[in-house]
């Protein structure tokens, strides 16, 4: 019986999508789950497998053709039940050959079990892998670092889920690693382990049916390229025919230096000539400047994250500067006061936790501060919580974790939290939920000197203010005398269209006085 196979719907609101490679050919037999053909959505490249087993009697688009969803794919002649086909015994066959193997070559007490690289984040598709803390052998525990990953915002850490060896590690270090695919495979203890290896080994067999019938590892025609959605925006935005341009990848698919070179002028070919020769020319150059090279590396993880949102919040929010002298003499006493007794490993009472709970209690009173607009300014939230970032150089770029609902918290709960946050910060481990939900941002330009910035908004927020360096200078007491105090700029940035220079005035002297009178701040808390 012959069976039309409808391309399903496979993510919300895709409607078709571009056939990239089919894996069999018309008069194939093929088993239940084999891999059919990959499509590539605007998201994600996608494997289709068969349903049932059969001969593939038509594929109805050809190699880079825009397949329809809810429309034929394929079509199989499937067996009906009573009905003898000779494909169905030879996969009977070729199960239970691999049932025989299986139970020759692999412990009834082990099983291989792959690892899915989980959602580490909202909207994170893939992450790269900079580090494995394992080898390949190696037997590891439960929750053991396995991998260090980088995403667009951190550096994460996955750990092991279960006891067992490491099988087999399917990216090097640099590659991109795709969320919901295996990351690693890993051999564990199994009662059901002969059946599971069976499976597995199966759809192995079945794999390699596919494989002996299409050989992947032969650049394509480029036709409809392979490549990413991003790469794919990134033509379009240039106006350049992405079927045009010579990839450089496996089977063809286009990278964004590939773009970069067609936009040039260059293949891929010419660009390597060119770049060859620069090699030789440098080369001898060298030798009369001392070997010194100019060296490229791409721009990737935190810092094109920060390189996007910073180019946004200059180009969509008008900012304007506001500054301000803070005397903080009397809150560093009241400081080094506390710090003998309440600082420990865990706790390290900086000025931090002064800077933030005092300015929650000026965000009472200033709501407009710690708010937010939506995309085309129609609409203002002000938010209930104070979460306040800091900014943090941390080894893997500028980082902005945040101290959750600092209203509700004591100045040494704030203290806690920042330790926290800041050696995760610095190690690059802090966690995406850390650095979501910011109301507004502190940058401490002053721990590396600087005196007065112009900071940056962190959008959606609506202002930031950067501390300057804590400085011993004279100044005028109430008495017309000159004495020793200790003084900091602080720099404010603003969104003009929502605040004005006399509200963030306003709300910066109600700042300065919790700061400087340390009591005032005390009976505010109250």
């Amino acid at each position: 019986m012959i069976k039309d196979f409808i391309l399903p719907d496979i993510g919300e609101g895709v409607v078709e999508c571009e056939l990239v490679e089919w894996l069999v050919a018309e008069g194939d037999s093929v088993v239940e789950d084999q891999p059919i053909a990959d499509v590539m959505t605007d998201k994600a490249l996608v494997q289709i497998p068969a349903p049932n087993a059969g001969v593939i009697t038509k594929l109805f688009y050809a190699k880079g053709e825009i397949a329809k969803v809810h429309a034929p794919l394929y079509s199989v002649d499937v067996a009906q039940e009573g009905e003898s086909s000779a494909q169905p015994v030879l996969a009977s066959e070729a199960v239970e050959q691999q049932e025989v193997a299986s139970t020759q070559n692999f412990s009834p007490a082990v099983s291989i079990e792959e690892f899915l690289l989980p959602d580490i984040g909202e909207g994170i598709v893939e992450c790269e892998l900079v580090e494995w803390l394992v080898e390949e052998g190696d037997t590891v525990v439960e929750d053991q670092p396995i991998a260090d990953v980088m995403t667009d915002k951190a550096l994460v850490q996955i750990p092991a889920i279960k006891n067992g060896k490491i099988a087999k590690l399917h990216y090097r270090k640099g590659q991109l690693a795709k969320v919901h695919e295996p990351l690693f495979a890993i051999e564990v203890a199994s009662d059901a382990a002969v059946t599971t290896v069976t499976a597995n080994d199966a759809s192995a067999a079945e794999d390699n049916i596919s494989t002996q019938k299409v050989d992947n590892s032969a650049p394509v025609a480029q036709g409809k390229a392979l490549a990413s959605p991003a790469v794919r925006r990134l033509a379009r935005s240039l106006d350049i025919d992405i079927a045009s341009v010579t990839g450089s990848g496996k089977n063809g698919r286009v990278y964004k230096e590939d773009i970069e070179r067609h936009q040039s002028g260059q293949s891929a070919s010419t660009a390597a000539t060119a770049i060859s020769a620069n090699v030789v020319s440098q080369a001898a150059e060298q030798v009369n400047v001392n070997h010194a090279t100019d060296r490229v590396e791409p721009i990737k993880g935190v810092r094109a994250v920060m390189a996007k949102m910073m180019t946004e919040s200059v180009s969509t929010i008008p900012h304007f500067t506001y500054c301000e002298e803070f005397d903080l003499t009397e809150l560093v006493a009241l400081r080094e006061s506390m710090k003998k007794k309440y600082s420990t490993d865990e706790l390290k009472l900086t000025m931090m936790p002064f800077f933030m709970k005092s300015m929650s209690l000026a965000l009472s009173q200033f709501p407009d501060m710690n708010s937010r607009v939506n995309a085309d300014c129609t609409e203002q939230t002000f938010l209930a919580s104070h979460n306040i970032g800091m900014a943090v150089d941390s080894k893997v770029g500028l980082l902005v974790p945040n101290v959750k609902d600092v209203q509700d918290k004591t100045i040494l709960e704030i203290a806690a939290e920042i330790t926290r946050l800041t050696n995760d910060a610095r190690s690059g481990r802090v966690a995406p939920a850390d650095l979501k939900g910011g109301s507004i941002s502190i940058s401490n330009i002053g721990a590396l000197g600087g005196t007065v910035a112009t900071p940056i908004i962190n959008k959606p927020e609506v202002a930031i203010v950067a501390l300057g360096k804590l400085q011993v200078l004279p100044r005028f007491n109430d008495k017309g005398e000159v004495e020793a105090r200790k003084i900091m700029q602080v720099s404010w940035s603003g969104d003009h269209r929502v605040i004005d220079g006399g509200t963030i005035a306003r709300f910066c002297n109600l700042w300065k006085l919790y700061l400087e009178q340390p009591q005032e701040m005390l009976l505010a808390m109250q």
